[in-house]
């Protein structure tokens, strides 16, 4: 069982040795949670949420019917759906869905990710160009990862901006969709 305190909000979770960071709270995803800020009518989308912990985290600040969360892997999605019952929350939207491709849903506030970012760039580069699209306006998408370059680009490429923190040796990215079309249309 991890256990995690994410702005004294007390968190427990119960995981498998296949999922992402099985042994303890990721970092990365500590290190977003402390740079995003929920509002009450924020609606939510914990994209690739694993075993839940921003998703579960943020429909504890903000209620769990202003929250979706998706991934690709079965496993993730049962050990999510376990753990939003251990910390006592219901009517969270949980997706199975390889990026936006089985979500319906539209309209968020904040996308927040912890993409894979230790594979090639088809992964992020989908989850940042659909995402913009599932936006509202003003709406922002946020994002970890230990690389800069690419998604700093690639964010700028689609947004026309983007907010760029180091903490504990990653990089939050944070990008808000002002308008309703990308930023440069040949999207490199």
């Amino acid at each position: 069982m991890i256990h995690a305190n994410v702005a004294d909000v007390e968190l427990h979770f119960d995981t498998a040795p296949t999922l992402f960071s099985p042994a303890k709270a990721d970092r990365g995803s500590l290190a977003i949670l402390s740079c995003v800020s929920l509002e009450p009518n924020d609606k939510v989308l914990d994209l690739g949420c694993g075993y839940g912990l921003i998703g579960i985290y943020a429909a504890k600040v903000i209620g769990a019917e202003r929250v979706w969360m998706a991934d690709n892997d079965q496993t993730a999605i049962e050990y999510a759906v376990k753990n939003l019952a251990i910390n006592g929350v219901e009517r969270v939207s949980v997706v199975m869905s390889d990026g936006f491709r089985e979500i319906r849903e539209a309209n968020f506030t904040k996308i927040i990710c912890n993409p894979p970012y230790h594979v090639d760039f088809s992964v992020p580069k989908h989850f940042i160009e659909k995402g913009f699209n599932r936006l509202v306006l003003n709406g922002s998408m946020y994002i970890v990862t230990k690389r800069k370059p690419w998604y700093q680009n690639k964010l700028r490429s689609i947004f026309g901006g983007v907010h760029v923190r180091e903490l504990d040796s990653y990089f939050i990215f944070e990008a808000a969709k002002k308008s309703f079309t990308y930023a440069n249309a040949d999207r490199k």
